[in-house]
C-alpha cells in the first residue's frame, strides 16, 4: 500500500486536534495508493474506541464514488498505546477487503502502521510513503 506525506500529515493534525479522543475516517484513493482523507466524527468521543456515524459513512462512500476513488481503508488513532490494533480493533473489522491503518500518538514522533484483519487474524501490512 502507497500514501502521500500529505495525507499522514493531515492524519497526524486531526489526530492531535482531538485529542484526548480517537480521531478516525477513511483513506481513500486508487490502485492501492492512498491519496485524501476524509474524517469522519468519532460519535463515542473516547480515548479508548472510536465509532463511525452511519450517515458519515453513506457520505464517504457517495463522495469516493463521484471523485472515482475507493475506500482503501478506515483509520483511527491511538492517543496514548502503539499502532497495533487493539483486541477491541480485531474484533471490530468486518471488512477484509480494506486495510486497517493505526496512528499511534503514545510516543514524541507519531507511527503509522497498517494491517489486514481477516477473521481475527492481523497482518502488518507495508506502507510506501510517497
Amino acid at each position: 500500500m502507497k500514501i502521500s506525506q500529505t495525507v499522514i500529515d493531515d492524519i497526524i493534525a486531526i489526530a492531535k486536534a482531538e485529542l484526548p479522543d480517537e480521531a478516525c475516517g477513511y483513506l481513500l484513493g486508487k490502485e492501492k495508493t492512498i491519496i485524501t482523507n476524509y474524517n469522519m466524527v468519532n460519535i463515542d468521543h473516547s480515548p479508548e474506541h472510536f465509532s463511525f456515524d452511519p450517515k458519515e459513512q453513506f457520505a464517504a462512500v457517495r463522495y469516493a464514488r463521484e471523485k472515482g476513488l475507493e475506500i482503501l481503508a478506515n483509520w483511527h488513532s491511538h492517543p496514548s498505546s502503539p499502532s497495533r490494533p487493539s483486541e477491541e480493533d480485531i474484533l471490530l473489522a468486518y471488512d477484509p477487503a480494506i486495510s486497517y491503518v493505526i496512528l499511534s500518538l503514545a510516543e514524541s514522533v507519531p507511527v503509522v502502521n497498517s494491517f489486514k484483519i481477516r477473521s481475527g487474524l492481523v497482518e502488518k501490512e507495508y506502507l510506501t510513503v510517497i
